[in-house]
């Protein structure tokens, strides 16, 4: 059974511009990807999402839309990243470990420069090695951004 590749993002200044930014590399490989994260913050990523470029539309749903709606969608931002059956990548937003994880083909973690998101991020890391896995970090401070 192959593991689950974990990834963390961090230093971020703009944590939900860098998010739309990976949706749209994620999507132009045509992956299906599950966000999960506090209501509030998937709701400000919603609103990134419809103005991010002006040129093109990266097609989203939240867990409010009807179901019709859910499993057409590519991206999809909700609770349970289980609810639409994507298997591969699942983008956290949040400060919990999310429950099943292991069941996708890649996770990455966002995690932005204040100090709660890294104290949360340093406590996901420490249950992820504890558990074997190999982890990557990627520090946005370091790459230039397009």
């Amino acid at each position: 059974m192959l593991k689950t590749r974990i990834e963390f993002h961090f230093n971020t200044d703009e944590r939900l511009l860098h998010t739309c930014r990976l949706l749209r590399k994620a999507r132009a490989q045509n992956l299906r990807i599950a966000v999960v994260g506090a209501p509030a913050t998937l709701k400000q990523l919603d609103a990134e999402l419809w103005r991010f470029q002006d040129v093109s539309f990266l097609a989203h749903c939240t867990d409010q839309d009807p179901p019709e709606v859910q499993h057409a969608s590519p991206v999809a931002l909700g609770s349970d990243p289980h609810a639409w059956g994507i298997e591969d990548v699942l983008l956290n937003l949040g400060d919990e470990v999310p429950v099943g994880f292991e069941r996708f083909a890649r996770l990455i973690e966002i995690v932005s420069k204040d100090e709660h998101g890294r104290d949360q991020a340093r406590m996901r890391w420490k249950h992820y090695k504890s558990l074997g896995y190999e982890l990557l970090q990627h520090d946005l401070s370091k790459v230039a951004t397009t």
